[in-house]
């Protein structure tokens, strides 16, 4: 009778499949691949086991020689059409690529509908030895997947606080001190209302910012924040602004959690028969070309998300080698002043 295993806290092995059901590895092998030299009792007793512990039949070989796949993994939960369309992602990848190249890894992507599907893949290339490490990203409060990546001892990088990465390395800049100079700066200019276009509920970023916005503006006096949250495209952040622009206390200025949003802000006001920055001040959060070509040119929260992805490669490389890393602070982003921010009116 096959006994109840529990996974082993690494990737599953035709080695553990072996001490398991109490074979050498190249019955399990045999059976794994269909080949002759095993009972068909013992052969169902090893596919059982195999599924138990999270093990996929065509990764046979390369588990047997031991060999690494020189691939890291990276599951995004976005619909696919959004891809192209956001430069921070793009940017991001671009960072991650330029290191593993240089490393001689590749990097597997895989645009899912949630993060359950996402951690499956996961689950999926570490179970067929296609991915020696992984990339976590869009964390979440209570993430389920953080500590289902610990369990099967899935190398993995979190870009996100380290507030919400378990025991996972994570990769982060200070969202707290971005939104402290942003708001510092508007008041500075005269704002005294300003309100907030943000991002998904739930994300661990987008609670940091929600947290910091509503503590900074207390700290320097202003109004009540009104904050709307969003999906990150532009057609929410046009919705979302029209409902703050048609509030009662309608902001002066208005801080948006991603480039697409703001510039849909933006079309909106003019629109609406604002000028910008006369009637209304904006600044973007990551700063990007689409905020640069618009008119007027967009103040923005300003860093370099290639090296950030450039970070978050390095760091998951040295995990995958067997060094102890504690995790990696990138610079906070820095506000970069433009053509789309000015005192309001009188």
């Amino acid at each position: 009778m096959s006994q109840q295993q529990n996974p082993p806290a690494r990737r599953p092995t035709i080695a553990d499949i072996a001490r398991i059901v109490g074979v050498s590895k190249v019955s399990v092998s045999n059976a794994l691949n269909g080949q002759p030299g095993v009972s068909e009792a013992t052969r169902a007793r090893i596919l059982a086991v195999a599924e138990e512990v999270g093990f996929v039949r065509n990764s046979a070989a390369r588990a047997l020689s031991g060999a690494k796949s020189s691939a890291v993994g990276l599951a995004l939960a976005r619909p696919a059409r959004m891809l192209g369309t956001e430069p921070f992602f793009m940017e991001l990848i671009g960072g991650i690529e330029n290191v593993l190249s240089d490393a001689s890894y590749s990097l597997a992507l895989q645009v899912v509908s949630d993060h359950e599907r996402g951690l499956e893949a996961y689950r999926r290339w570490w179970g067929e030895r296609h991915i020696d490490g992984a990339i976590l990203v869009d964390l979440r409060e209570g993430d389920a997947r953080v500590p289902a990546l610990e369990e099967m001892g899935l190398p993995t990088v979190v870009i996100g606080d380290p507030s919400g990465s378990g025991g996972l390395t994570p990769v982060w800049s200070d969202d707290a001190a971005a939104v402290r100079e942003t708001l510092e700066y508007l008041a500075a200019l005269g704002h005294r209302r300003v309100g907030r276009v943000a991002g998904l509920t739930g994300l661990v970023h987008t609670s940091l910012r929600d947290r910091a916005f509503t503590a900074v503006c207390a700290d320097l006096g202003l109004e009540t924040p009104s904050v709307v949250h969003t999906d990150y495209t532009g057609e929410e952040g046009a919705r979302a602004t029209r409902r703050l622009l048609l509030s009662p206390g309608r902001p002066t200025a208005i801080l948006y959690d991603n480039d697409m949003t703001a510039v849909a802000g933006l079309s909106v006001a003019q629109e609406m028969g604002l000028q910008v920055p006369r009637d209304l001040s904006i600044v973007a959060w990551d700063d990007s070309p689409l905020v640069q070509v618009v008119r007027p040119p967009l103040t923005a929260l300003t860093r370099d998300i290639h090296t950030y992805g450039a970070n978050a490669a390095r760091t998951l490389l040295s995990l995958i080698s067997g060094r102890k890393v504690d995790g990696f602070e990138s610079p906070a982003p820095q506000l970069t002043p433009r053509g789309s921010t000015a005192a309001p009116p009188a």
